[in-house]
């Protein structure tokens, strides 16, 4: 009996976890991309307690903040 209730404590446990995106899409992927990185950014922005966590979310706030200061060392001559 307590195995039974060991499993389906299991089951339970891996039913509530979240799934992983289908693709996650790297930083680097995200730069080469700059309207793909700017719609998910935005859709992150949107809804930040669902997703600010997520690997794509994560990823492209990484890599708007590579994007960012690539244009500042241009801007700056370099």
């Amino acid at each position: 009996m307590k195995h039974a209730a060991a499993l389906v404590m299991t089951a339970l446990l891996a039913a509530c976890s979240e799934p992983p995106p289908a693709t996650v899409i790297t930083v680097s992927g995200f730069l080469a991309d700059e309207s793909l990185r700017t719609d998910h950014i935005g859709e992150c922005r949107e809804n930040p307690g669902e997703l600010r966590q997520t690997l794509n979310c994560r990823n492209a706030e990484e890599a708007e903040g590579k994007a960012r200061l690539e244009r500042m060392n241009k801007a700056l001559g370099g």
